[in-house]
């Protein structure tokens, strides 16, 4: 079975994903923490990673981000980064196109989030 992690500080944004991931038949992981995410993900990797880029600070999620990037175990696992904080999606946009990390701007509809997991997936083994 597929396993998604979603990391994000919303808890109803959590539950929400969970929900409609698990719709479609895939295992569904949360992360709530950013301190933690990183080593939770290492110990056990999931098949893609949906990460918000602003939790508890604005770096939480690119820290995440970059650390999944330069590990060499981990950099295989695609990356959707989901965020409501348009203008650094913006500014990092020719960074995230160069690492293959899909972007999907908050607010978003349910056939845009399963496209873009759906993209993702099939791309994994491309990375």
């Amino acid at each position: 079975m597929t396993r998604i992690a979603v990391v994000n500080d919303d808890t109803v944004f959590l539950d929400m994903m969970a929900a409609v991931l698990a719709e479609k038949d895939w295992d569904v992981e949360v992360h709530r923490e950013s301190t933690t995410a990183f080593r939770q993900l290492k110990q056990n990797p999931p098949d893609l990673i949906i990460l918000d880029i602003r939790m508890e600070t604005p770096e939480s999620g690119w820290n995440i981000l970059e650390l999944l990037t330069l590990d060499q175990e981990m950099g295989h696992i695609p990356v959707i980064v989901c965020s409501a904080a348009v203008r650094d999606l913006h500014a990092h946009e020719d960074w995230l196109t160069q690492n293959g990390i899909g972007v999907l701007p908050k607010p978003f509809n349910l056939d845009q989030l399963f496209q873009q997991v759906e993209t993702a997936l099939s791309l994994r083994g491309d990375r």
